[in-house]
C-alpha cells in the first residue's frame, strides 16, 4: 500500500467537502424546482389593438393560494386564460406542473381547473347532466363519477338542485355549479376568475372556507377578485397587476420562521415594559411609545403565549398583544399610489 501524506489527506478531505456542498446545493435546487407548480417567463400577449400582458414573469409554489388583484383592464383574466392554455401567447413561456402550456395544452388541462367569468354553462341541461357531462369530458372513470359529483355538490351546497335546469338557476347558484365543475376532477391547480360574483354573504363565507380547505388538501389556487377583504381570509400570497405588468408579488402573511411584528398595549404606561421585553432573546427592533410597544418576534405562537404570561407576571396590565400586519387593501393602495406618482 502506498502511504498517503498528511497534505494529500487534507486535499482529499477538501475535495470531499466541496463535493458534499455542491451535492447539497444541487439537491436543494432540485427540491425548490419541484415545488414550483407554475412558472411564467417573459409572457407577452397582444390583442389586435392592445398589448394586454407586457413581459410578465413569476413563480408559484405548490399548495399556495394567490390572490390576483388589480384595476379593470390590468390583464387578470387574460393571464388566467394564458395559464389555462385558452389564449396562445405572443411570446414567452408558461409551464404548469413542468409542462409547457403551448406545447401540450391537453396535458395541462388534465391538471388544471378553470372558472371563467362567463361560467360557460349549458342552460338546457340539468345540474346533474352538466356535472356528468363535465366528468366524462375530464375522463373520470364511470365508477368514480357519482362519488366525485356528490362530493362537489355537497361542498358547494347545491345537492338539492340536481334536477333543476341550469337556465332556471339564479346567478349565485350558477356560480356555485361552475365552481363544482371546475374542481370535479380534483386538479392540481385551480384558477378562479371572480368566484364570489353573484354569491350572497353566507355563500361567500362558505366559499372562503372551501378554498381554505382545498389549499390545506394541497391544491394550488389562483383567485382573481376585487374583494380584497375576502381574499385576505384565505390567500397565502398576493399578486398585483397593473397595465399588464406585475407590480407586486408577496406573501400575505409572514412565512414560517420569519420574525413577526407584534404590538403590545398596556392599560397605562410603565417603565417596566421596555425592561421586560428587552430581556427576551426572541425580541428585537423594540420601539416603545407611551403605553404601547412594537417589536420583531422570532418565536412561534406558543412562545408568544409565554411572553404574554411573562409580562403579566411582571405586574404589567396588558390590554392587547397582537401581530401587526398590513392588510391587502393597504398594500394594494400603497402600490397604486406609488404607480401614479
Amino acid at each position: 500500500m502506498v502511504p498517503v501524506s498528511a497534505d494529500q489527506r487534507r486535499r482529499r478531505v477538501g475535495r470531499s467537502l466541496v463535493e458534499r456542498i455542491a451535492w447539497h446545493r444541487a439537491t436543494r435546487h432540485q427540491a425548490e424546482a419541484r415545488s414550483l407548480l407554475i412558472v411564467v417567463r417573459n409572457l407577452i400577449f397582444d390583442y389586435p389593438t392592445k398589448r394586454a400582458l407586457c413581459g410578465v414573469s413569476f413563480e408559484i409554489k405548490a399548495g399556495t393560494i394567490t390572490g390576483l388583484v388589480g384595476p379593470n383592464g390590468a390583464g387578470k383574466t387574460t393571464l388566467l386564460r394564458c395559464l389555462a392554455g385558452l389564449d396562445v401567447v405572443s411570446s414567452g413561456t408558461v409551464s404548469v406542473d413542468r409542462i409547457d402550456v403551448t406545447e401540450a395544452p391537453r396535458e395541462v388541462h388534465r391538471r388544471l381547473g378553470l372558472l371563467q367569468d362567463d361560467l360557460g354553462l349549458y342552460d338546457a341541461l340539468s345540474v346533474r347532466q352538466s356535472l356528468n357531462y363535465q366528468a366524462a369530458a375530464y375522463g373520470i372513470p364511470s365508477r368514480d363519477r357519482q362519488r366525485r359529483i356528490q362530493d362537489s355538490i355537497n361542498r358547494l351546497g347545491i345537492a338539492d338542485r340536481l334536477d333543476d335546469k341550469v337556465g332556471a338557476l339564479s346567478r349565485g347558484l350558477r356560480q356555485r355549479l361552475a365552481i363544482a365543475q371546475a374542481m370535479l376532477h380534483r386538479p392540481k391547480v385551480l384558477l378562479l376568475d371572480e368566484p364570489a360574483s353573484g354569491l350572497d354573504p353566507e355563500a361567500r363565507a362558505n366559499l372562503s372556507e372551501l378554498l381554505r380547505a382545498l389549499g390545506t388538501e394541497g391544491m394550488t389556487l389562483m383567485v382573481s377578485s376585487h374583494i380584497l377583504a375576502e381574499l385576505e381570509d384565505y390567500t397565502t400570497h398576493m399578486m398585483i397587476l397593473r397595465n399588464g405588468r406585475v407590480v407586486e408579488h408577496c406573501p400575505t402573511r409572514a412565512p414560517v420562521g420569519r420574525p413577526r411584528r407584534l404590538r403590545v398595549a398596556l392599560v397605562q404606561p410603565s417603565s417596566g415594559l421596555r425592561q421586560c421585553l428587552a430581556a427576551d432573546p426572541q425580541v428585537s427592533g423594540l420601539d416603545v411609545e407611551g403605553a404601547a410597544a412594537r417589536f420583531d418576534f422570532t418565536g412561534d405562537t406558543f412562545a408568544q403565549a409565554q411572553l404574554l404570561r411573562s409580562l403579566i407576571q411582571s405586574g404589567l396590565q396588558v390590554a392587547t398583544l397582537q401581530e401587526e400586519q398590513k392588510s391587502m387593501q393597504s398594500v394594494y393602495s400603497e402600490k397604486m399610489r406609488g404607480m401614479k406618482r
